[in-house]
């Protein structure tokens, strides 16, 4: 059985090599140690967000745009229209500015379309009872795998990447892949599969479907935590690079031997410090919840459940 999407992928990013390469311009959130990417197509500058931040202090419950205005100004100053706000899965580790940043900016929400069985498992766990809708309606786009889309002149496709939750989505644009949490840099390795949906299994098999794509391919990563005995944070690799040398699946790791190594390192993973605040606002979209009969806004936190 063929992968049409996957060979699709690759005919996009073969002939991507025969045009100047798309932009990209990363800004690192290091509290959260997440890097947001501004891509476009350098000819057209139309372009693309994926996974930005809204800035969250979970001790006094105050949120800031800090991070998304340093985007704004940077589309701004660079004359960029932005199409699309691309979010590669409900992150459990910041919350999204995606709806902050479309008021300023423009461009259609997106994620892929196996956020509705998120949004089914988080809105039991969180009680948020009928008015939370879970058909993904939160989003104005829902991606299928192998869909395409375009930023200006340069061609994309969406793949399905599931493991770390079961929506993940990577975007191929031009010559780059935008993987979010599925893949670290080698020296780090790969993401967790023990989130409620996760699986290592899949999780495997959609990085060996990444690793598939042209070794030249440049990856650009949702985080980076600076691997023991490096001092700089790095979110840039190629899929030829992971495959030589990424610490958890590098070539001649099987399955079986990967699913054992996760399992048991998750295991031993504390819940990332906004876990809670986090996927409550991103499977809505990245909005706050609304505001209660005293106009302030409140978010759960569930007793004995994690």
């Amino acid at each position: 059985m063929t992968d049409a999407a996957l060979g699709r992928a690759s005919d996009l990013i073969l002939a991507a090599a025969k045009r100047p390469p798309i932009r990209v311009e990363s800004l690192f959130d290091e509290p959260t140690f997440t890097a947001t990417h501004v891509v476009y197509d350098p000819a057209t500058r139309h372009g693309a967000i994926v996974d930005s931040v809204l800035n969250f202090d979970a001790a006094s419950g105050r949120t800031s745009t800090r991070g998304a205005d340093a985007i704004i100004d940077y589309v701004k100053r660079e004359s960029l229209t932005i199409d699309w706000l691309l979010e590669t899965h409900a992150h459990a580790d910041h919350l999204s500015a995606a709806p902050y940043l479309q008021a300023e900016l423009g461009g259609k929400l997106a994620i892929g379309r196996e956020i509705t069985t998120v949004q089914n498992v988080f809105g039991k766990v969180f009680n948020f009872g009928t008015e939370f809708a879970r058909d993904g309606s939160q989003f104005d786009h829902l991606f299928d795998d192998g869909e395409t889309f375009a930023l200006g002149d340069v061609p994309a496709i969406a793949l399905h990447v599931p493991g770390h939750t079961p929506a993940d989505v990577a975007y191929v644009i031009g010559d780059a892949a935008f993987v979010g949490d599925t893949l670290f840099m080698p020296d780090y390795g790969t993401a967790r599969a023990d989130f409620p949906g996760g699986d290592a299994r899949a999780l495997y098999r959609s990085i060996r479907r990444l690793m598939a794509l042209p070794g030249a391919t440049r990856l650009f990563l949702c985080h980076d935590y600076k691997a023991p005995g490096r001092d700089h944070y790095v979110w840039e690799t190629t899929v030829g690079a992971e495959r030589a040398s990424n610490i958890h699946v590098h070539d001649g790791i099987g399955e079986d031997a990967f699913v054992e190594m996760r399992t048991r390192r998750d295991a031993t993973l504390d819940l990332p410090h906004l876990i809670l605040p986090s996927v409550q606002v991103n499977v809505r979209g990245g909005r706050l919840p609304p505001p209660e009969d005293n106009g302030a806004r409140y978010l759960k936190l569930p007793l004995d459940v994690f």
